[in-house]
């Protein structure tokens, strides 16, 4: 009993360390500032601020919520662990103190997430390396992995663009991840991921080695924050691909873009509207057009720890082995699992918990 209590006093410390860290008495202010705003005529009249407002309203109030939730259940805890029937409780205490600290961790990890876009949505793109169909399969592999991942935050995904295989998987593909912290959550995800395995596709079933890259940008909506002047656009539009019957598409919605000073080419053919694909795409300029600042601060800052990795294909951060043996290892943080199937299945929590305490230290 004297151990729970111990831990019981522990939480209680992290639980203070964590009202601190989240600025819960400035957060409480900005909520009964933002309530209200949102309760002002006209706070509609402009739907993008105001959705992001209202955004910002649900998350403050949701970290105030699990704080308060943490804090009566810890109350709860002592009281119980000090009465007479603590002896008799010693078996659910404890189960209810791992649950309370597995709770807070996950609370603990958002804090982590305090760079400018770590809050906003993600655009995840997957092209496949060398290597043929192989890669391509693997790049459709991570593709799943990502959507499952998503599905499991109940974070709303769009396959905004995808190029298939020749003959099995994709070339590449760029999703549209929209959630609470998506990109922060994702952003260490981009580099080079390398797959062993028997290949599928091959009738000696060989030993195979295969690498597909991830790109992951924050969604910048905001168009006074990268403007763009139409004389730097060139855009087409073109039928987007279908898998045919009532869905073929008789007009050309799909839409491509290319930015002129840089060359950057974007598309998007997700949606049945092609006013709504444009709009798409601009947003995925935007963010592209952050990377490439980004990328210029990165070699300007280049003697500082961390800061900013390029997606590229020298930086590998992972390797899924399915043969000889199972094990999914991170290079980066040298966290393991000896489950694959789980990993790719989207379980990915272990990986970018492991991750993000090290952008942290």
């Amino acid at each position: 009993m004297e151990e729970i209590v111990q831990k019981i006093e522990e939480l209680k410390k992290r639980l203070e360390f964590l009202v601190a860290k989240l600025n819960v008495e400035d957060k409480r202010k900005e909520i009964k500032s933002l309530e209200a705003e949102a309760a002002r005529p006209g706070f509609w009249d402009d739907p993008g601020q105001a959705q992001a407002k209202t955004k910002l309203l649900s998350l403050y109030n949701e970290e105030l919520s699990k704080v308060q939730e943490y804090e009566e259940k810890i109350n709860s805890l002592k009281e119980l662990a000090s009465s007479e029937d603590a002896s008799e409780l010693q078996e659910d205490l404890k189960k209810e103190v791992d649950s309370l600290e597995k709770a807070m961790e996950k609370l603990e990890i958002s804090t982590y997430l305090s760079g400018p876009y770590d809050r906003s949505s993600a655009i995840v793109s997957i092209h496949a390396g060398q290597g043929g169909t192989e890669a391509m399969d693997w790049a459709q592999m991570l593709e799943r992995m990502y959507v499952r991942f998503a599905e499991k935050r109940s974070w709303k995904v769009d396959v905004v663009d995808e190029i298939a295989g020749d003959e099995a998987g994709i070339k590449s593909a760029t999703l549209s991840v929209e959630g609470p912290f998506a990109y922060g959550y994702l952003k260490g995800e981009r580099g080079a991921h390398r797959l062993v395995r028997q290949s599928p596709f091959n009738a000696d079933k060989l030993r195979q080695t295969s690498f597909a890259l991830v790109e992951v940008l924050p969604e910048i909506e905001e168009a006074e924050k990268i403007p763009i002047p139409d004389s730097d656009i060139e855009w087409d539009f073109f039928r987007a691909s279908s898998h045919g019957g009532q869905n073929v598409q008789k007009v050309s919605t799909a839409v491509r873009l290319r930015h002129l000073p840089t060359g950057i080419v974007v598309t998007s053919q997700s949606e049945r509207y092609q006013e709504r694909n444009r709009e798409i795409a601009l947003n995925l300029l935007r963010s592209k057009l952050w990377q490439l600042e980004e990328e210029k601060k990165e070699r300007e800052r280049k003697d500082l720890k961390g800061e900013f990795k390029l997606a590229a294909w020298g930086n590998q951060i992972r390797s899924y082995v399915l043969h000889p043996y199972k094990m999914v290892k991170d290079l980066r943080t040298e966290y393991e699992v000896n489950d694959p199937f789980s990993v790719l299945d989207g379980n990915l929590d272990g990986f970018i918990e492991a991750e993000l305490k090290t952008l942290k230290d």
